[in-house]
């Protein structure tokens, strides 16, 4: 770039030739190059060329813009390469947009720009910090750690889960009696929560409702984590949490290379020191022995947004935890800005946590340092952290139960620890459930799929459910959602096509391609007279349902059949009327209306909204006359609809005149006359619209009408007179004229004045609808121009993209 140059000149001539390219694109879309490429080789050649050169451009610019990254540019050999690397594409030009973007920051001094290095020495500058995952990190190639399991996960078992414990410590109920079978909402036998009695009436130590001094952590620098993977190693650690009033517990999970997930690592920590377990050791089970800290109601145990913890520590260990205090609960209560983790460390220790690990790849053995220590980081100040909360709960709590906030987060962390891992069936024909295909269905492409696409959509899904559980792989793993849609709406026509659309990462879909091609085919078959995703829609969200129905479903007691409960108060289904206040018996949709009872020559009716209202002043005794009231008297209050009948129509003899405006009013009494008035006249109010004299007054109108019609025809009347004055008095003249000698102006006086009295002549009429074009000559001004805007009546048509030389527009659907 020329030096001489600024920034502004550069940006107008790259923004120019932007607008340029972008205007030829569209330009190039509109036409219809199929028929171009069919009518004239020569094009279809040139077309192939451009397209091979344009295709080579763009792999050129993608190769560039991807050097010095992770990422790596596809070969785009035809078109539709385009479509198959579309989201590798996108991702090399996000990140040269980001590029751009820090460069022009840069430039314009919203960032400071890096300083070149000097000669007067100094420290050595910081490694800045990766805000990305090194792909190592993220998805390790490293054997699957539950092989080695002593209990292997059995994912095809879809009996009710049943806990893990053999012991129970700190019971209530005794093991034997907790482990109870039971039918939940979806009428599915499930077992009972183990520690449910226990947890139910737990009463938290008095150490929590008094506000004490916050005791500060231990610093990082000066203290070190244990890393505990010996069974040994947990039973020295269960000895030090028993003294402890206080724990803090964090997990981390892996869930991309195992179909229900890994609870991958386990964080513990006291005011004096921090423990990380590895939880992926092949007795794993046996850490059930923690139970005698994990449910002892003296310790209070402090997590963060344990929505998830509770359920994979019973299910992965066989843990549960009895006297919980969740610090999420306790930020919803006091309403910070953000319920994070991360916030409350950087509010509270001024501690700026890299949630990037979260996604880290947490099966990696040994534990890299970076991850160990962010591990730590999650309990090591989450004590601290709880003392500081709870005193702020303390202060902002009073005696009223709404305002009691301590109490509220009490509670509402109870419910977090009353969670229950629970096994889930695949339903292949609903796609209910949270391994379930409709709500993925309805996320990405309701409606926009054929019978024979969502035929192929069923059909990938239950094959990739089914081969994620066999090979103990998430379903992601086995073939993305991107992947599963693209192939269902390309269908492919052969295993090959299909090996094409199968993505790098999908090593077991490409292994089983000719087997999956096989299910596509038999689905596609089958699809043709399947269901449609409207239909199934419907199905799961029935659009029928009345209100009285929904109230019955949501509100079970309003089915009941007393009118009164024991307070004297209706029911809800007793305040649900059968029929609308507006609009009587009309059914709203035609899916409600039932089969007509109803004679013929029966007059529709609907009753007024304020009918009813105007009876009595009080809802309650309205309610209970309709009650009592019956059919025949509910329908006292309807007001009849009943259509006028029209008068029978009257041929009557019209004059068609060029130029004139159609009269806004009703002719009246033309024939009686016989002339037509061609003096616009004011529209008169239709007496049509007043047919019921009985259900709305009108007070005396009839007269003024025939006031009215009479001075219309006084009118007329007077003009007729003056007209024939007026011809009388031009004969005059002409004769007048014809006696002094000018011929030629008593000729034309005598044709004005015969013009008005000579009957109109059809025969001699020009054609009004085979009327011949004018001569250039003539003058247009006659002409009806749409676009012009008129004395009175309508606004004019707008001018919409004016037609420019050298330009056109295709428009599609």
């Amino acid at each position: 770039m020329d030096s001489s140059q600024d920034f502004k000149s550069v940006q107008e001539n790259i923004q120019t030739a932007l607008v340029a390219t972008t205007r030829l694109t569209n330009q190039i879309a509109a036409e219809d190059l199929n028929f171009q490429r069919t009518s004239n080789p020569d094009v279809a050649e040139q077309l192939d060329d451009t397209s091979t050169r344009i295709l080579s451009l763009a792999t050129s610019l993608l190769t560039s813009a991807s050097k010095n990254t992770n990422l790596k540019a596809p070969e785009l050999e035809d078109g539709d390469d385009v479509d198959v690397h579309w989201t590798r594409i996108v991702d090399v030009v996000d990140t040269l947009l980001e590029k751009a973007d820090t460069c022009l920051d840069e430039y314009t001094g919203m960032i400071k720009r890096k300083a070149a290095p000097t000669e007067q020495p100094g420290p050595p500058a910081k490694k800045p910090k990766s805000t990305t995952l090194d792909p190592f990190m993220r998805n390790a190639n490293i054997i699957k750690p539950q092989n080695a399991f002593d209990v292997k996960p059995n994912n095809l078992d879809t009996s009710p889960w049943k806990p893990i414990l053999t012991k129970k410590p700190h019971s209530l109920v005794p093991l034997e009696k907790s482990l109870v079978t039971f039918q939940d909402d979806n009428q599915t036998t499930q077992y009972k929560h183990p520690y449910e009695a226990e947890i139910t009436q737990l009463e938290f130590p008095q150490t929590v409702f008094e506000k004490n001094e916050p005791i500060k952590y231990q610093p990082v620098e000066t203290t070190s984590a244990t890393f505990v993977n010996t069974f040994e190693g947990v039973l020295e650690m269960l000895e030090e949490l028993k003294g402890a009033t206080e724990i803090a517990i964090d997990t981390e999970h892996h869930d991309f290379r195992t179909y229900t997930g890994l609870l991958s690592l386990m964080q513990i920590s006291t005011r004096e020191k921090d423990w990380i377990v590895d939880t992926l050791q092949p007795w794993r089970r046996k850490l059930e022995v923690l139970n005698e800290v994990f449910a002892d109601p003296k310790i209070v145990k402090v997590l963060h947004g344990a929505y998830m913890d509770i359920v994979w520590l019973q299910r992965d260990c066989g843990l549960y935890i009895v006297g919980l205090f969740d610090t999420f609960e306790a930020a919803s209560a006091l309403q910070y800005p953000t319920r994070s983790l991360a916030y409350l460390l950087k509010r509270f220790i001024d501690f700026d946590a890299d949630k990037k690990y979260q996604l880290a790849d947490w099966r990696i053995r040994p534990i890299p340092e970076e991850m160990f220590y962010y591990a730590r980081s999650d309990t090591h100040y989450l004590l601290y952290v709880y003392d500081m909360m709870r005193n702020e709960l303390l202060e902002q709590s009073t005696e009223e139960p709404t305002q009691n906030l301590i109490r509220r987060v009490l509670d509402r962390s109870k419910d977090t620890s009353l969670r229950r891992y629970e096994t889930s069936a695949y339903d292949a024909e609903g796609g209910m459930g949270p391994f379930g295909w409709f709500n993925l269905l309805i996320k990405h492409s309701a409606g926009k799929l054929s019978n024979e696409q969502f035929a192929v959509f069923r059909a990938l899904h239950k094959w990739r459910d089914e081969t994620a559980r066999r090979e103990d792989e998430s379903a992601l793993y086995v073939m993305g959602n991107s992947t599963l849609f693209d192939i269902t709406r390309r269908m492919p026509p052969d295993p090959k096509a299909l090996h094409s659309l199968l993505d790098n990462t999908s090593h077991i879909a490409k292994r089983d391609a000719f087997n999956l091609f096989n299910i596509i085919s038999k689905a596609k078959a089958e699809g043709a007279n399947g269901p449609s995703v409207l239909e199934i829609i419907r199905r799961h969200n029935p659009s029928t349902m009345g209100i009285g129905e929904v109230a019955k479903s949501v509100l079970p007691q309003s089915a009941r059949n007393d009118t009164r409960n024991d307070a004297g108060v209706l029911e809800v289904g007793d305040l649900v009327s059968n029929i609308s206040k507006l609009w009587g018996n009309i059914p709203i949709s035609s899916r409600w209306e039932g089969p007509s009872k109803a004679k013929a020559g029966r007059s529709l009716q609907f009753e007024l909204p304020w009918a009813q209202y105007l009876k009595s002043s009080k809802l309650s005794e309205e309610t209970e006359a309709q009650l009592q009231q019956p059919a025949a008297q509910e329908e006292e209050s309807m007001i009849p609809l009943i259509e006028p009948e029209a008068p029978p129509v009257v041929d009557e003899d019209f004059t068609l005149k060029a130029g004139l405006r159609r009269k806004a009013s009703k002719v009246e009494s033309e024939s009686e006359s016989g002339e037509v008035d061609d003096a616009p006249s004011k529209p008169e109010p239709d007496s049509s619209a007043f047919a019921d004299a009985e259900e709305i007054a009108v007070p005396d109108e009839e007269d003024a009408k025939k006031a009215k019609r009479k001075a219309k025809k006084a009118e007329r009347k007077a003009r007729k007179q003056a007209l024939q004055k007026q011809v009388q008095e031009t004969r005059e003249l002409a004769k007048r004229a014809k006696k002094e000698g000018f011929p030629e102006a008593a000729e034309s006086l005598q044709e004005n004045g015969d013009e008005d009295q000579k009957p109109f002549d059809y025969s001699q009429a020009k054609s009004v609808l085979k009327a011949a074009r004018t001569t250039k000559a003539t003058s247009q001004g006659g002409r009806f121009n749409p676009y012009g805007m008129p004395a009175e009546g309508p606004k004019p048509a707008r001018k919409m993209h004016g037609e420019k030389p050298g330009k056109s527009a295709t428009f599609r659907k």
